[in-house]
């Protein structure tokens, strides 16, 4: 059957993360018509656009991202150690035996 496993935090947090780094992106685009036109409206609009392209690129740029067995294996031993991966230095992609 299926493992019932509930999902962690950082899976919990990347829609979150998503629409956060589209907000930032349209705020800057809706504040850079404002400035320059002086048009409520416009800024607002384009603030919307922006917000909705930023969002789909993001999200599907996050789609495109699959780990490999190793940076898996990584992942999970972070998530039972707790330690959010801060506790060891990266030592590249090869054997981790050196």
């Amino acid at each position: 059957m299926t493992d019932h496993t509930p999902p962690t935090r950082r899976e919990v947090l990347k829609p979150v993360e998503l629409v956060v780094i589209s907000a930032i992106l349209a705020a800057f685009v809706g504040l850079t018509v404002l400035l320059s036109t002086r048009q409520p409206l416009l800024a607002v609009i384009f603030f919307g656009i922006a917000f909705i392209v930023s969002l789909v690129i993001t999200a599907m740029f996050a789609l495109t991202f699959k780990p490999n067995e190793a940076e898996t294996q990584e992942m999970n031993d972070d998530d039972e150690a707790g330690t959010g991966g801060a506790s060891r230095p990266y030592l590249g992609p090869g054997p981790k035996g050196h």
